[in-house]
């Protein structure tokens, strides 16, 4: 009797979590969030003014979970070279609460995501 009741919860916590995985994998992370819009991005993640000295222009496009996700894993972001991609990599892992995209890079290092 216990097993029959065990069997239909896993049926049912399956899709669930299937549904979760694929809702981190289409989420979005802006670079730099909307608060610093307009901002470059140091090699060492920062923001900072436009054109400043080793820095980049912001992406033209936020980044998916599922982009971000292969770049961690050591590929590269759509669109950067080895220097923007480290240098956007550092600002997704620098993300604190309440920035736009920290929920999605945190649901990203859960196992699973």
């Amino acid at each position: 009797m216990l097993g029959a009741i065990g069997a239909s919860t896993v049926v049912a916590i399956r899709p669930a979590l299937a549904q979760t995985t694929g809702s981190v994998l289409h989420c979005e992370i802006p670079i730099p969030d909307p608060g610093r819009a307009g901002s470059y991005i140091a090699l060492d993640g920062s923001t900072v003014p436009p054109h400043s000295l080793f820095s980049f222009p912001p992406p033209n496009r936020p980044y998916t979970g599922e982009e971000v996700k292969r770049a961690l894993q050591g590929g590269m972001l759509p669109g950067t070279n080895y220097f923007s991609n480290h240098a956007y990599l550092r600002y997704i892992r620098n993300l604190q609460r309440g920035q736009a995209g920290f929920t999605c890079y945190a649901s990203l290092q859960m196992p699973g995501g």
